[in-house]
């Protein structure tokens, strides 16, 4: 870029305009824009959280510190991270008193999967723009801080619960990241709106928000369904505040105010499949292993492996439900288009259509 500081300046805030536009084109909901420098707080902080042990066991957050640290290490010259969110809230919602709840990001198609394509789109675009760019982008699967990265691009304010919010659409939304050697004009960080309440803290089942904007994983119902081996059993203290969650948990989300103005995905690969926002406990624990294999093809829940979600279901039987078969390798085969496992579990949900692919790998990012 040549010319006049006027000049330049115009077509850099030209460029930036043409690149959010492009965001949306794409399908995104929110674009962010940041400057790329070390997250020398932001790094100092998170390490700060891994020293007390608050990761659990994810050792793989342990590793790769210099790429968190400075984005430059990944794509060298990069001079802008663009931020995207894309909503994947749905009309659907848990029945009241429900047992065998599914987080609400994981009832459709993996999230890694659906939105690589439009952020791919989106990089071609800007590529399109400026054909000298070069690029990385990550969909939750890589070294990057991707919600500090989006307080820094404006596109939101961190809540208390950790996830990232905003007053349009709340925090039931994904992020995505493009760091590129294009020279955008950065926008500023939003105001924090959280203010004085404390519905998220107050609500977890297990008091894993062990103070504002901080939370101990070792204490988290989604740590505990989604990340530990199969072979772990629940604490006692865990398994008996499990609150119905066969797999993840909402409800620092569900209790946030700001979540008053979530917006619907237009996304069909986000509608729970089957209508079902939760599955019996009872049905899972006899699930055979090709059976979960077939129903959670390309969904985030197959990260828990067959044995994990029989595990979490075993935590929420009831004492008289203990004796029931697990998985039995004599059992019949069912039918996948008759048997009432992937049938709505409700009459209300009668009718519902179908809806960080692989296992994320945190190590790994899109090309």
């Amino acid at each position: 870029m040549s010319g006049s500081p006027a000049n330049i300046a115009n077509s850099r805030t030209l460029l930036t305009a043409a690149v959010k536009q492009a965001a949306y084109d794409c399908g995104f909901d929110a674009v962010g824009i940041a400057m790329v420098e070390p997250l020398t707080s932001e790094v100092q902080r998170f390490h700060e959280w891994i020293d007390r042990g608050y990761h659990g066991t994810m050792s793989w957050m342990e590793r790769g510190a210099d790429k968190r640290a400075d984005v430059a290490v990944i794509v060298p010259e990069a001079r802008s991270v663009v931020v995207v969110g894309h909503t994947y809230d749905t009309a659907e919602r848990h029945p009241p008193e429900a047992t065998g709840k599914l987080s609400r990001y994981a009832w459709g198609d993996d999230y890694h999967d659906v939105l690589a394509v439009p952020l791919a789109n989106l990089a071609a675009k800007m590529k399109e723009l400026d054909p000298s760019m070069e690029h990385r982008r990550y969909i939750d699967t890589g070294p990057v801080l991707e919600k500090q990265w989006a307080v820094r691009a404006g596109l939101g304010w961190q809540g208390k619960h950790s996830n990232i919010l905003r007053r349009d659409i709340g925090s039931f939304f994904f992020l995505g990241v493009v760091i590129s050697t294009m020279d955008l004009d950065p926008d500023e960080p939003m105001a924090d709106h959280c203010g004085t309440c404390t519905a998220c803290i107050d609500a977890c089942p297990t008091k894993a928000i062990v103070e504002p904007y901080v939370v101990d994983a070792r204490r988290c119902i989604s740590y505990w369904t989604i990340e530990t081996k199969p072979d772990v059993e629940f604490p006692e203290d865990i398994r008996s505040n499990l609150d119905g969650w066969l797999y993840g948990c909402d409800v620092c989300q569900d209790v946030c105010p700001w979540n008053r103005f979530r917006k619907e995905t237009t996304v069909e690969a986000f509608r729970p499949r089957y209508g079902q926002t939760f599955m019996k406990a009872e049905d899972v624990v006899t699930l055979q292993p090709s059976e979960f294999s077939l129903r959670f093809r390309h969904s985030p829940i197959k990260r828990a492996k067959h044995a994990g979600m029989v595990r979490n279901a075993r935590a929420l039987l009831s004492p008289q439900q203990q004796h029931l078969p697990c998985n039995t390798p004599t059992s019949p085969s069912l039918d996948l288009d008759q048997q009432d496992l992937l049938q709505p579990s409700t009459p209300a949900e009668l009718g519902s259509p179908l809806s960080s692919s692989k296992e994320a790998n945190p190590e790994d990012s899109l090309p």
